[in-house]
């Protein structure tokens, strides 16, 4: 079944999705991955850094740990939702939000593709390929602010100017067609990485991300190899649809 609000404007929110049970072991992981990325990452995390990213990766967590991240992925329950959105959803990468050390610092607008596209690129990019952010709030949070319907439309000339910090404006200025979506530990918002949008720093804030895209070249050549679960791994997943996907046009 086709996500028509997802259609229309760019996301789609479930408010309690998960259960305080079924976040709790995937809570522990990810604070165990924190934890040791922080200590490993400490002069970035001071200075400025808001995410992190390849929680998958045996890098900082056990083949048990990385079990428990596999399969909250590939659960029919998410998968179902994704699947609503994209035909062959592929998996891309994971990432952790949380906030800023330094409470004063500021958010920004952006679409994630700015940092790797120029702006016709940009432009182009919004005929396809589909990514998709699927944020897990761990805690409560300010959530997200999203402007609603770019994930199919450019800029106006605020939101351009506000996002590429085009003086006099700054990316953390607020847009009037901007869209906040608070979030408790439990909801699922899914997003178009594509379409601007901005983290609202504040409380606990730690959200996992899950990304997935459409199976294209340009977006699959970001994955990297060791965030993705063995062969033996693969045939303990509920849905392991995605991750064979990308394993498929590796």
């Amino acid at each position: 079944m086709i996500n028509t609000q997802f259609e229309r404007t760019g996301y789609f929110h479930v408010p309690g999705f998960y259960s305080a049970a079924e976040l709790s072991q995937v809570r522990d992981v990810v604070t165990c991955f924190h934890q040791l990325w922080v200590a490993d990452n400490q002069s970035f995390y001071n200075s400025n850094a808001v995410n992190s990213a390849y929680l998958t990766a045996n890098t900082y967590l056990d083949e048990a740990q990385r079990m428990v991240l596999f399969k909250f992925i590939a659960s029919h329950k998410l998968m179902a939702q994704v699947d609503s959105i994209l035909t062959d959803a592929a998996f891309i990468n994971t990432q952790l939000f949380f906030n800023p050390v330094n409470p004063e610092q500021a958010n920004y607008w952006h679409r994630d593709m700015q940092y790797h596209l120029n702006l016709d690129e940009q432009q182009a990019a919004l005929t396809g390929p589909e990514v998709l952010h699927c944020r897990v709030a761990l805690e409560d949070e300010p959530g997200i602010e999203l402007v609603p319907g770019t994930h199919r439309r450019w800029d106006s000339q605020v939101e351009l100017d506000t996002r590429l910090a085009l003086a006099p404006r700054k990316p953390s200025d607020d847009l009037a067609s901007g869209h906040t979506i608070a979030m408790k530990a439990g909801d699922l918002l899914i997003f178009s990485a594509n379409m601007i949008h901005r983290g609202l720093y504040g409380k606990e804030r730690l959200a996992l991300d899950i990304l997935f895209s459409d199976p294209q070249p340009e977006v699959l050549h970001f994955v990297q190899d060791i965030c993705l679960p063995s062969p033996a791994m693969l045939a303990e997943l509920d849905d392991a649809s995605a991750f064979a996907m990308t394993l498929q046009h590796q």
